[in-house]
């Protein structure tokens, strides 16, 4: 990932689009059914799956302050060395590129494993594919695993490698120095990275770099290919990976349709192990799915109510799917670009979860480190699960509020209800299936518009429960005295078919493409969520094209270069 930035009008003029299409009619909204089946699993928490980018240049990150913030979020994975970055980092030297670029000495490699050790979180890694070689990936694999005993499991090969020009008449904003930049190329490269990186240790997982079902450059052929990139780069490699990585940029033109990108993952996810299945043989069953970036941008909220809404919802939705690490962008991030307002509260669009401290068109953040509302959003998963929990089924009647439910380890249900309107309060009623909760008013942990820490209390039952607008509320229910807690969870039926997802020609999914002369598209739903049981487990979920989500960025968007911020905290 490459950060970009939208300035100016543009950015001022998508915010106010956000707003206005987000105003809500008057009159009082009925009441929106939950239902929760404890007894139907949609799979476990995965033990690492809340996950934080992190960059060679954030000298704050091993910060005292840094690190126990990211302890109490319950951030259990920190990816590294950046986005774009990566494929310019050289590790044993703690340089990039030439060289001749500033990095903070506190940044190395064992600089972030003592900062991964003090949060409690797995490491993930990303290999230079774009100007390094196997042999230094290797040699990366032996300092850590043999040399210091750290362990790290999970290598990515390359960052976002489709963008190193091969798609969009060579513009492309990852680096890639090899002559060839085809998926064939990639695909062979891979091969050579995981075989010399597995000599020096079999235990670690190696991960492909694919393109997002839906998003451009997905589908398309260059001249002289004979298949997209995903189908070239698995039928070459697919066996020799563990894991495939996509990145989650599905932004929006309003606060709305950022809101509603959820419920398009059920797709995203069946095309993902469709392919899993066709290339790498045996052992499909065992392939994971890692989304290693994800965020608000290309819609008006990056730092602002929505962004903190769409957090949980995108963690737990990919989690429900199966993804087993869900990464976000970013720790610290900074930017150049003026704040906005979006539905009355102050966006700073700035990518990080924490300020940076910078200021831009004459307002400043608030203090360094300061927790943004997405950095709340993500702490509200702690409210809800823990690793290993089992996810439960769970379906709303309005897609005004979503829902995701989990069995704890001590029998206990946890419930998280987002209201996703700005501006009217949401009376819910719940009902159970394979859970009986104990009467009287439950302790809600919740997280509104405004707050600047999660808030405990008793509030509601049950079985009815007011949420506040544009807000996060997880339900922490016991079950009733003299009932047994519920059998563990039986799984959700596999579904029988593919959920397919519309070609994405006209699409894009990343940060970057905007400003290489990707087509941009605008959003085609095949259906709505409005109506009854728009569900948030596993079952008949609605199909959705992808959503041109840079659209703001690719009209009135310009592009920070690698290099020119000197001490661009996301790792360049």
């Amino acid at each position: 990932m490459l950060r970009h930035l939208v300035v100016g009008a543009v950015a001022v003029l998508a915010a106010s689009a956000g707003v206005g299409a987000l105003a809500p009619s008057a009159g009082a909204a009925p009441t929106v059914g939950i239902r929760v089946d404890a007894g139907t699993s949609v799979g476990t928490v995965p033990s690492s799956g809340v996950g934080l980018n992190t960059g060679y240049g954030d000298e704050h990150m091993g910060d005292a302050k840094v690190t126990s913030l990211m302890k109490a979020a319950g951030v259990r994975q920190l990816r590294y060395p950046g986005g774009s970055g990566a494929d310019d980092y050289h590790w044993k030297t703690h340089t990039y590129g030439d060289g001749s670029g500033w990095i903070p000495s506190n940044t190395d490699f064992d600089h972030f494993m003592a900062t991964a050790k003090k949060v409690g979180a797995q490491p993930i890694l990303t290999a230079n594919y774009g100007s390094g070689t196997p042999q230094e990936a290797a040699d990366w694999v032996k300092y850590a695993n043999v040399d210091k005993g750290y362990g790290v499991k999970y290598w990515e090969i390359g960052n976002e490698v489709y963008g190193n020009g091969h798609y969009g008449n060579g513009k492309g904003w990852e680096t890639d120095n090899h002559a060839d930049k085809s998926p064939k190329e990639y695909g062979k490269n891979l091969v050579a990275y995981a075989k010399a990186m597995k000599a020096v240790d079999p235990k670690v997982k190696i991960g492909a770099v694919l393109t997002t079902p839906g998003f451009w450059p997905d589908a398309e052929k260059a001249p002289g290919d004979s298949a997209d990139w995903n189908n070239t780069v698995l039928s070459i490699a697919g066996r020799s990976i563990d894991f495939v990585i996509v990145h989650w940029y599905p932004g929006g033109t309003t606060t709305a349709d950022l809101l509603n990108t959820p419920s398009r993952i059920t797709g995203v996810r069946s095309s993902l192990r469709s392919l899993i299945a066709k290339y790498t043989g045996a052992n499909a069953a065992s392939v994971e799915i890692a989304v290693t970036e994800t965020d608000g941008v290309g819609s008006p909220a990056l730092t602002s109510q929505a962004a903190a809404l769409f957090a949980p919802d995108t963690y737990m939705t990919w989690f429900e799917q199966g993804a087993t690490h869900v990464d976000w962008w970013n720790l610290h991030n900074g930017t150049s670009e003026a704040p906005t307002t979006v539905h009355g509260q102050t966006d700073y669009r700035d990518g990080g979860v924490l300020s940076a401290g910078t200021c831009a068109g004459g307002k400043c953040q608030p203090r360094r480190d300061t927790p943004f509302p997405t950095y709340w959003g993500i702490r509200s998963l702690t409210a809800l699960a823990q690793p290993g929990d089992t996810m439960v089924k769970s379906s709303s009647g309005n897609s005004s509020v979503t829902v995701h439910a989990v069995r704890n380890s001590n029998g206990g249900l946890n419930v998280m209800l987002t209201n996703k309107n700005p501006q009217n309060a949401a009376q819910v009623s719940l009902s159970y299936a394979g859970f009986t909760p104990a009467a009287g008013a439950v302790t809600t942990v919740s997280y509104a518009q405004g707050d600047t820490a999660l808030t405990t209390a008793q509030r509601g039952t049950a079985g009815a429960q007011t949420l506040p607008p544009y807000s996060i509320t997880t339900l922490q229910l016991k079950p009733a005295s003299g009932t047994a807690s519920a059998d563990k969870p039986s799984p959700a039926p596999t579904p029988t078919a593919p959920t397919p997802v519309v070609s994405a020609s006209g699409t894009i999914g990343t940060r970057a493409q905007g400003e290489f002369g990707a087509p941009v598209g605008q959003p085609t739903p095949s259906s709505s969520t409005s109506g009854p049981l728009a569900s948030t487990g596993v079952s008949k979920a609605v199909t959705y094209s992808a959503l041109g989500g840079l659209l703001v960025i690719a009209v009135g968007g310009v592009l920070v270069l690698r290099g020119r911020r000197r001490r661009a905290s996301h790792g360049k």
